[in-house]
């Protein structure tokens, strides 16, 4: 209860999930996060990425994926790659990866009672892509298309998620 004597439904917590959590994922987590503070959701919903892999713990995301960014008015430069663990699957009410490895990975990972908190990103969006390309090797056109592949889906999630919990912005 707060101050108000008004109840305050606990936070729907999502986690955007990529290969090495440099790239796709913290993009996924700088978009959604940028869209629930736009909407003033910050109390309601909270935002995280992760990787399947461990190679990159710690490190900043992508140069590249800053900057294709930060052209967009997002902000992801402080975040730090971190590895999906274990506790994520009780914590996280969406986990959502950006391609079907990804998604079969993390699926081995699940315990079976969490296994419907894993779905594809892009369940959520309108594009004719079912996976976020990885942008790695594809130069600066990756990159934006990531965003706009993102940028749908988490529109869309947003919308979801309002409605399913009802909260209102």
């Amino acid at each position: 209860m707060n101050s108000d004597n008004q109840f305050s439904p606990p936070a729907v917590k999502v986690l955007m999930v990529c290969l090495g959590n440099i790239c796709r994922s913290p993009t996924a987590h700088g978009v959604f996060h940028k869209i629930i503070k736009t909407n003033n959701l910050e109390q309601y919903i909270k935002v995280d990425s992760a990787g399947t892999g461990d190679w990159h713990i710690g490190e900043s995301p992508d140069n590249r994926a800053i900057k294709a960014a930060a052209k967009r008015g997002y902000q992801i430069g402080t975040y730090k790659a971190r590895q999906v663990c274990a506790p994520d699957f009780e914590i996280y009410n969406y986990i959502l990866a950006m391609d079907h490895t990804n998604l079969l990975d993390l699926k081995r990972m699940c315990p079976a009672a969490h296994q419907t908190k894993l779905q594809l990103l892009l369940t959520w969006g309108d594009s004719l892509h079912d996976t976020v390309p990885d942008p790695f090797y594809s130069g600066d056109e990756g990159f934006k298309l990531v965003l706009d592949l993102v940028e749908d889906a988490c529109e869309k999630l947003l919308r979801h998620i309002k409605d399913r919990h009802f909260l209102i912005s």
